[in-house]
Formats: C-alpha cells, structure tokens, sequence
C-alpha cells in the first residue's frame, strides 16, 4: 500500500527516492506513525506501477525518504529484502512485517485488494506485487 515518487533530478543528484505509504491524509499519517514505532517494517507495492513509471525496483541497503502529507521528509528506512510475487503467493510473515492490524493472511489480500481498487488498480490472484522489508534509520 505504498507510492514510490521519485523526482527524476534526484536520480541524477544521488539523492534517496520519496516513499509516500498509502495515500496522504489519516492513511499516511497512521502508517508513518507505525513506522516511526518501528511496528511496520515493511510495504507492498504494484509491479505494474513500476513499469507505468519507469520505476527500478527498490535495492538491499537502499535508503528511502519517508515523506509525509505534504511531501515533507520524516524519517529514512534502508531497504532490509526486495521480493516479488503473485499476490496470492505474499506469505503472511510479510503481512505480519506490515504491521497494520490484519490477523490473517486472507484479511491482509481482502485490505489490499480493497485498497488497489479504490485507487483504480485491478488485482487478482496472478498480480505481480513488490514486497519490500526496511528498517528505519
């Protein structure tokens, strides 16, 4: 449940991607919250998304610029792992690292499925996702 923005002078600079998880608004700010609670260590994001954008996949060891509602930097977490699967192959050691309250796997693929539909994404079984474990810096 994440967007990955990049300002494409920032590539060319060195300068970390923007991680914006969710979508801004209460979204964002409990995900960000989690995070900074070092509870959730990981997110999950669209394949699709990173072709449609030109998007290279995130790397071991890289670092990311957690922004807020605003696009405002609020912390760095360097990638820990870099996965990518059917949707339905996400095992539910990633959902428990996403931290977000789902108490079953099957509950993690309903909110997600859910989330990706209301922001346009159609999702079925064979959907390829990117799950990416970080740490917080």
């Amino acid at each position: 449940m994440s967007t990955f923005d990049a300002d494409p002078s920032d590539r060319a600079t060195g300068a970390p991607r923007l991680l914006g998880i969710g979508t801004p608004g209460p979204m964002r700010q409990r995900l960000n919250a989690l995070i900074l609670a070092r509870e959730k260590r990981a997110t999950a994001g669209l394949a699709g998304d990173y072709v449609a954008e030109g998007e290279p996949l995130e790397h071991v060891g890289e670092r990311l610029t957690l922004v807020d509602d605003e696009g405002e930097r609020v912390a760095t977490v360097v990638v820990t792992k870099v996965v990518t699967c059917r949707f339905i192959d996400v095992p539910w050691e990633f959902a428990r690292a996403e931290a977000e309250g789902d108490e079953s796997i099957e509950e993690w693929r309903e909110g997600h499925r859910e989330y990706w539909t209301s922001v346009g994404e159609q999702v079925d079984d064979s959907t390829t996702v990117v799950l990416i474990w970080f740490e917080l810096e």
